[in-house]
């Protein structure tokens, strides 16, 4: 039987809250060198009519967050309890000064394994392709990409709090499986400037739209439907429940770095602090 997604409008839907903690939908006016699509730089020209807000204020509306009925305890509570949870030998990343845990960033008590080899270093993005932050935020971590360290190995994974963050996370692993993320970027796009949101009111109908989106680049339809449904992409789908849960996911995007630390724009301070703060933990990481 044909489940129902049960959708709002699904542009309302992108305006309100999607997760636990409910923010602002204020843009950062954090800069960083390179990104060039053109909503960054709708973004920037939006932001310099509203630079008489701090720099915390437009770092808070870069999150995508919401409302689910539970009240998690305040911030720095959680920060105490985990600082406080960890050995008296811990020696926890600053960046020379100028990061601070339980500030910047959480530390994760315990942490989490990750499936990275010898040398290596996980830096996970918890994403999901409805969310206008992460999409702002991508033309910076693709940027990012492009330099970061080789012992670095970058993760992307899709949220799955409700019925539509796993209609997309289904599509973003189905073309995974097609080795197809190069239209990652054109799904992205596709839902969040062509105002096309790869999602109908039932299974059935999401199933149509997302095939039209693949004939459209290239993928022949019984090949996208005999992934949509594949065991893999059904395990992978298990993982991101799985990890939304484990790293209790209340905003997106958020890095978690290591399976130890994890961070968002709120908490480094804006988009530029973010980058630089995933890569001070990296580097931090590998050098132990």
């Amino acid at each position: 039987m044909t489940r129902r997604l049960l959708l709002t409008p699904f542009f309302a839907f992108l305006a309100c809250a999607c997760g636990h903690a409910s923010t602002s939908h204020q843009q950062t006016t954090a800069q960083v060198a390179k990104p060039s699509r053109p909503a960054v730089q709708q973004q920037h020209a939006a932001s310099a009519a509203a630079n008489t807000q701090s720099e915390n204020e437009q770092a808070a509306g870069a999150q995508e967050s919401g409302d689910n009925g539970d009240n998690p305890p305040d911030r720095g509570d959680v920060s105490l309890e985990r600082l406080a949870a960890l050995p008296a030998d811990a020696v926890l990343p600053t960046g020379n000064g100028k990061w601070k845990p339980g500030v910047n960033y959480e530390v994760l008590t315990p942490a989490q394994p990750t499936s990275v080899g010898p040398g290596k270093v996980e830096v996970l993005e918890v994403f999901w392709l409805g969310c206008p932050h992460c999409y702002a935020l991508e033309p910076y971590v693709e940027a990012w990409l492009k330099t970061k360290p080789n012992y670095v190995e970058f993760v992307r994974v899709p949220v799955m709090w409700g019925p539509a963050h796993r209609a997309h996370a289904r599509l973003f692993y189905t073309l995974k499986a097609l080795n197809r993320m190069d239209l990652f970027e054109k799904a992205f796009d596709t839902i969040q400037k062509e105002h096309n949101p790869l999602i109908g009111q039932d299974d059935a109908a999401t199933l149509k739209l997302q095939e039209a989106f693949a004939q459209q680049n290239g993928i022949k339809l019984d090949d996208y439907d005999k992934a949509y449904g594949s065991f893999g992409v059904n395990s992978d789908l298990q993982r991101a429940e799985d990890l939304t849960q484990r790293y209790q996911v209340q905003g997106v995007p958020l890095f978690v770095v290591a399976g130890k630390y994890s961070s968002d724009v709120q908490k480094a301070g804006g988009t530029e602090q973010l980058i630089r703060l995933v890569g001070d933990l990296a580097a931090s990481e590998h050098h132990h």
